[in-house]
This record gives structure tokens, sequence and C-alpha cells, in this order.
């Protein structure tokens, strides 16, 4: 790709070293943690589904018997794999019935015991990490036979209570013209230390996002697919408290895309941050091994860097993005650094450009192509995807599509591979086809009148002055990141409006710190490695 900015590649090389220094001390915690959602994890790679009469999942009863036990030190399979072979057991579901009701001791195992034990349930995860490859392996047949959209793809949201209303509506969205789609989860889901079970339970906003809803829209996009002649992705949320399972039902349901937080789920539910990287970090390694393109989404939530008083709490409204740009690249430049260390290719790193600039503001245009043009240059192999302001959406109809127009000629001059569709009762249910139709049709007219738009910029024009400030800001506070750490920073409130230091929020009593001798069958299949820890940094970052 040509440069249009002209940007100071050393100060690229540097950035990029920098991320590297600020993330290297989060990789390593998650190398010497594990956490109750990846112990799940690796137990539903196993093949154990479903839930008791009270809707708890089998793989939340098998973990926590497991826990109370002996303990998570040493991972889940070691003593489960012990317990099958030990007792008899034919399956994983069975083991679980029976350690509800107190019928199964656990231990961890020595010696040939052991080996026994290990042998019994890498079998069983084998075959699961076998179904990501055969998913993966059944994308790449369907998108040969079936024609692939070029970029810059569509990307719509759907959102429903009930899964069959956002079947209907995304196999309706397929068909008016969306390449992917992406299917709102119920609110409040990320707080829960749980995958809700089958596809009832109906809450606010969006369906539960479980591996029953996931089978079903997936197999309804197919149909659809075949129906159009065109492969019809399918994108979902693998956040929170759950974000390790939910990335792996992904990757054995065939989605497509997933959003995968590194920061948001922090910044934004609150979630404990050595609890998010932990888990993290497992689920990018699922995800690059199912051929996931996986994209944070903090972008539209950091906010300014800036002095916060001792008892900060979240705004009550946004505010002004613009100095916030450098913050942007600055996380989407550590989520790089995350993504390759956990194995993910360039063409599955999914950035976006979702910076909440103020569209009132002077030169706001001119600012939407600097950064987006920007993260373009940063990042030039990475399907990245632009979104339309959700923020700044009003009750005014007509400037919200006036709005998208603009972002959606921007992504197009800045060469996006994929245009989030603008919907203007943005964040509520989307009932209404007429809504989704005009978004649409501000697209294809968009893409229709200026698709071949060529662009470039004098070089003392404020885009290439303003994309080179930010780049040096991003630089500047990469360094600063580096020096104090990245959690420090993030308890800093760096950014966003809070503060989220290291021992708060929720999810921080599922973190453990793995002893010598930790046995995840999962870890060692996807990247060959047994990262047993020495010592417990853990307890100095809470303090």
């Amino acid at each position: 790709m040509t440069s249009k900015l002209n940007l100071d590649q050393g100060a690229v090389l540097l950035a990029r070293e920098l991320a590297r220094r600020a993330g290297e001390p989060v990789t390593q915690l998650a190398r010497t943690h594990t956490t109750v959602s990846i112990e799940r994890a690796v137990l539903r790679l196993g093949g154990l589904d479903g839930a008791d009469s009270g809707g708890m999942p089998w793989v939340n009863r098998l973990t926590d018997a497991v826990r109370a036990s002996v303990g998570l030190e040493h991972g889940v399979a070691l003593p489960v794999g012990d317990a099958l072979h030990a007792g008899g057991y034919p399956d994983l579901r069975t083991l679980a019935e029976a350690a509800a009701v107190g019928q199964v001791g656990f231990r961890l195992p020595a010696g040939r015991e052991a080996v026994a034990a290990r042998e019994r349930v890498v079998r069983s995860i084998a075959a699961g990490v076998s179904t990501l490859d055969r998913q993966r392996a059944r994308r790449a047949r369907l998108t040969d036979d079936l024609a692939d959209p070029p970029f810059p793809w569509v990307y719509l949201t759907v959102a429903a209570g009930d899964i069959d209303q956002a079947i209907a509506r995304a196999q309706a969205a397929a068909r008016d013209g969306a390449d992917v789609i992406a299917v709102i989860r119920s609110t409040g889901q990320a707080l829960l230390d749980y995958v809700p079970a089958g596809v009832a339970g109906h809450g606010p906003a969006g369906s539960y996002a479980t591996g029953e809803s996931f089978r079903a829209m997936r197999a309804a996009l197919d149909q659809t697919s075949r129906e159009l002649g065109r492969y019809v992705r399918l994108t979902s949320y693998a956040s929170g408290l759950c974000m390790p399972e939910i990335a792996t039902l992904a990757g054995l349901e065939r989605l497509d895309m997933m959003l995968s937080d590194c920061m948001h789920g922090i910044i934004v539910r609150d979630i404990n941050p050595l609890r998010t990287f932990i888990d993290q970090r497992f689920s990018r390694a699922i995800g690059a091994r199912a051929g996931i393109v996986v994209s944070p989404g903090e972008e539209s939530f950091i906010t300014p860097p800036r002095a916060l008083p001792a008892q900060s709490v979240p705004a009550p409204a946004p505010v002004d993005a613009d100095d916030a740009a450098p913050a942007v690249i600055a996380s989407q430049l550590l989520n790089e650094y995350f993504g390759r260390e956990a194995g993910l290719e360039t063409w599955q790193l999914g950035f976006g450009h979702g910076l909440e600039l103020n569209p009132a503001g002077p030169d706001s245009f001119l600012l939407e192509l600097a950064q987006a043009q920007l993260v373009r240059e940063l990042f030039p192999g990475a399907p990245l995807k632009y979104m339309p302001p959700t923020t700044r959406v009003t009750e005014d109809v007509l400037a919200g599509c006036l709005l998208d127009a603009f972002f959606n000629l921007a992504g197009l001059m800045t060469d996006q591979s994929i245009l989030c569709v603008g919907l203007m009762p943005e964040g509520i249910d989307l009932p209404f086809r007429a809504d989704r139709d005009l978004a649409l049709a501000n697209i294809r007219y968009v893409r229709a009148a200026a698709g071949r738009l060529g662009m470039s910029f004098a070089p003392d024009s404020f885009v290439i002055e303003r994309a080179h400030l930010v780049l040096d800001e991003a630089v500047s506070l990469l360094r600063r990141i580096s020096t104090d750490g990245l959690l420090n920073a993030i308890a800093d409130g760096t950014f966003g409006v809070a503060r989220r230091p290291p021992g708060g929020g929720h999810g921080l009593d599922g973190v453990i710190t793995r002893a010598d001798g930790y046995f995840n069958p999962v870890t060692e299949i996807l990247d060959g490695t047994d990262d047993g820890a020495q010592g417990d940094p853990l307890a100095e970052l809470i303090g």
C-alpha cells in the first residue's frame, strides 16, 4: 500500500516496540495464571455441555467440584482425567452428574496414574480442537464454493430478545445486502459467570449468546448463503466473565468474527483487569486456531486522558474525543501485540475506527479522515472495521442519516475493509425493516457514487499534520505506559473516565495462580507450551 501520510517509519517501529514492552508483563501474567472460565472452556472442548435442572451449566458444576476438592492451581484437566480413568466414567457428562451429588473424590495423581489421567483427558480435548479445525476448513470450502463478497463488507447489527426473531432479522438483512451479521447478546450477559444453556430465556435488547443460539444462527445463515450464492459471515461477542467459553463456542459453531474486548470490559463493565487480560490471551489463541477475526471493542469508549479525582465515576455523558485519538492508537498497537503473541495472523486482527468525535466541532470530517487513514496505514493488512457514531445519534433522524453518509464516505476514502451500518434507533430493539433498508440504501448510494474516489493530501495539509501529531502523541503515551505499566495506566484512568485498579471489579475471585506442574491440554495443543508458574505476581499487583 502506498503511503498517503508519509509517516515516520522510525516512529511506527518505536511505537510497536513500546507496545511490546508495555504488553509483555501482562502476557506473562496470563502465562502464570488461569481462571475459572479458562478451565471451563477446557471442559467444553472436551465435549461437556448442557446444564442441570436448575439451569447451571455442567462445566460450572464440575469445575466448582474440582476447585472445592483439590483447587484449580494444577488445572481442571488432571483431576478430571484421573477421575474418568479411575472411576470408569464413560464421558464428562456422567462424571459431572456424579460430582454434583458428591459421589466423586478428586485428587492430583502422580506417576503412572498421572500419565494415564493425561492420556484420558487429552483424547477428549484433541477431539474438540479437531472440531475447530474442521469448522475452519468448512468455512474455507464455503467461501470457495460461494462468491465471497469483495471489500468493503457491509456489517449490520440485529437485536431481538427471541432467537427466532433474531434469525428472521438476520436473514432479511443478508437478503437486503449485508455481508456480516452481528447479533447483539442480552444486556448484562457480560457479568454472568456462566453461559446460559439452550436458546430460551429472553433478555433485554438481545438474545443470550450460547452454543445453541450460535448453532441455530449459523445454520440459518448457511441456508441464506446458499440461497444468495455468497457466504454470509456471523459475528457475536466474546467478552465479560465467560470470554474464553464464548470464544470456544464460537469456534465450535463456526462463527467468523468475534468482538472480543481487551480493555472494553474493564472500562465499561468493570470486569477485573487481571481476569480480563488472562482470559483474553486464551480466547485469542482459540480464535487464532479457529480462523476467527478478532476485533477489540474499546475504540468507541476511550476518552481523553486527564487528571481524575480520587473517587472518579463514569461520566454521565460522552466527552469530546479529539484528544483521545492518541490513546485509541496506543490501544490498537497494544491489541496488535496481544493478538500476534496469541497466534492471530494479520488477516485476523480486526481493528476498527470508532473514535467518537464530535461531529459539530470544527474540521470534524478532516479529523475522521486523518484518524481512519492513520489506522489504515499502521495496519495495512488488517480487516479494519469502520463504525459510525453511536453516542452521537439523536432523535433528529435526518441528521443521523447525513452523519452516517459522511462516515460511509470516510470509510470508502480510507479503504476500510468493513463498513458498519448506522441504524437510526441506536441501542434499541430494531423491529422495523424500514430502518435497516434506509441504512443499507445509504451505504449503497455512497459506494455507487464515490466508490472509485481517489485521495491524496498535500504535504502540509491539515490531515497529514493531524495524523503525524496523533502518532507522535501515541508514541509518548506508550513510552509512559511501558515505564509505569499497563495495569497502572488503566488504574490511573488513561483509557477512560473511570479508574480500574487491578484489585477491583468483577471476577477477581476467579483468578488462580498456576502451580508447578499446571496442566492445560488446550494450551499444549495450541502453542506447544505448558507454562507452570513460579511465584505469585498477582499479590503484588493487587497490593
